[in-house]
């Protein structure tokens, strides 16, 4: 029974989960504006809760993006430092794709578009198909939410659909599923396939996933009514 420690805090709101077998314990926190002191103390919770160490967990993952650039950086840095002391292997888990995991849980289907507000006009994306595992359709990517472009018929889900919901009439009657955001409990449950494969690795080689260069608006940009 592979014991995963889990975090995730590619948006405002950060969540931790525990997964021993099929058990999950999870803790959130919303509205966070500095992650590292509130996750810190939720896996903790977590921890004790169970009544291991970190040391006895089999990995260590968390939400390696895209999303907030402070916040995806933040759980690269804690997952890192945590793994490096605990000595346990770190496994990156791409944040659209715990938001894939969500939405099938919640009867989506097997295609799933994930669509994340990346401000500025913009969403991350990505498209995934599920046949005993996952497989990645369309790589994740930043675009207009009017670039957005399924193969096929699909279910959608995340915060883009409300943020820019004209935009996205072009999805027909496609399922959509607003409310599913990345959360630690799906990031744990795809460590835990991960784990079974293999699919690990040190925490020196950690990488969180960015898909923008920028993070600040030009004068013009702002004045225009583009948000950061």
């Amino acid at each position: 029974m592979a014991y995963i420690l889990a975090l995730e805090t590619s948006t405002e709101h950060a969540s931790v989960a525990l997964l021993r077998g099929q058990q999950l314990s999870t803790r959130d926190s919303a509205g966070v504006q500095v992650h590292s002191q509130t996750v810190l103390a939720l896996l903790q919770d977590l921890l004790l809760e169970a009544d291991i160490t970190l040391a006895q967990c089999d990995a260590l993952a968390f939400g390696a993006g895209p999303g907030s650039f402070t916040g995806v950086r933040t759980a690269c840095g804690l997952a890192q430092g945590l793994a490096f002391g605990a000595n346990v292997p770190v496994v990156p888990v791409v944040s659209l794709l715990a938001m894939a995991e969500a939405a099938h849980a919640a009867g989506a289907g097997t295609d799933i578009v994930a669509v994340l507000d990346a401000r500025m006009g913009e969403v991350y994306w990505a498209q995934y198909r599920y046949l005993d595992e996952w497989h990645t359709v369309s790589a994740p990517q930043l675009s207009k939410a009017a670039d957005v472009k399924p193969h096929g018929k699909v279910a959608v889900c995340g915060n883009g659909l409300t943020a820019y919901a004209e935009e996205f009439i072009h999805l027909g009657n496609a399922k959509l599923y607003a409310d599913v955001m990345p959360h630690a409990e799906h990031v744990a449950r795809l460590a835990a396939t991960a784990v079974r494969n293999g699919e690990i690795v040190h925490a020196r080689d950690a990488q969180p996933l960015y898909l923008r260069n920028k993070v600040a608006l030009t004068v013009k940009e702002r004045q225009a009514g583009v948000r950061p």
